[in-house]
């Protein structure tokens, strides 16, 4: 998970002014320098290492760790970093960041004021995403397990932003399958993955403007288990609460 940034905590604790995209999603330069002590060929190893580790099948990330069975979690959790009182409304503010429901020209459009958050939801009636890296396949399922897409992929390169790596479909006519942009996370890592996918290389660059603004789909492995749950949790906030 990218951290949102340490003023989070200033804006959750004083309770002033809504949070901002820009402030509360700041750019993440770390994979960026990183990215620059490395050569094209090591990137590329990285990638397909990357496709390998997340074989598997994933669902949406935040419906299951925001269910209501995991609220005391999430405040206990809360609760150790930002104290007793400001538990719940820490909680909450978290939430708000990652459950917005527009995205798009319609959320640029929404947030023009400086508000913002983010859908993290998968798009183009996806339920589900499959990884295989021995054969570097990506599928896509709809909620009744249809197959939606079946494409092998090929690592192209870097997105600067957030340090994404980005795969380009080896088919023609891959829609909005074309291109997946995936975050170095894995369930052995951070519980859960990030990623990008769309037809518009260009438009996935960003992350305030275009077709895909104000989105980054979230996933978990549909194996998960109730540790991966908690640790994906803990993670979250240490990693956006934590002062630095």
């Amino acid at each position: 998970m990218k951290k949102f940034t340490s003023v989070f905590l200033a804006m959750v604790l004083t309770a002033t002014v809504p949070a901002g995209f820009q402030a509360v999603y700041a750019e993440d330069t770390s994979a960026e320098d990183t990215q620059e002590t490395k050569t094209d060929v090591d990137n590329e190893a990285d990638a397909d290492q990357l496709l390998k580790d997340l074989t598997g099948s994933y669902q949406e990330l935040w419906p299951v760790i925001l269910a209501d069975d995991y609220t005391q979690t999430w405040i206990d959790d809360c609760k150790e970093i930002v104290g007793e009182d400001n538990a719940e409304a820490a909680y909450e503010k978290l939430k708000s960041m990652v459950t917005g429901e527009v995205y798009g020209e319609e959320a640029v459009e929404a947030y023009k004021d400086g508000s913002g958050a983010y859908f993290c939801g998968f798009t183009q009636d996806m339920a589900t995403v499959e990884f295989d890296g021995d054969t570097k396949t990506i599928k896509g399922y709809d909620k009744d397990e249809k197959e939606l897409f079946s494409h092998t992929y090929h690592y192209v390169g870097m997105e600067e932003t957030r340090g994404l790596y980005e795969f380009e479909s080896d088919d023609a006519d891959s829609g909005e399958f074309t291109y997946f942009y995936l975050a170095p996370d894995t369930n052995d890592t951070t519980y859960h993955i990030e990623f990008r996918y769309g037809s518009d290389a260009d438009a996935l660059e960003k992350y305030d403007a275009g077709d895909y603004a104000y989105w980054l789909a979230s996933g978990i492995s549909t194996e998960y288990d109730e540790k991966m749950v908690d640790d994906c949790i803990q993670l979250f906030c240490e990693e956006n609460l934590s002062e630095q």
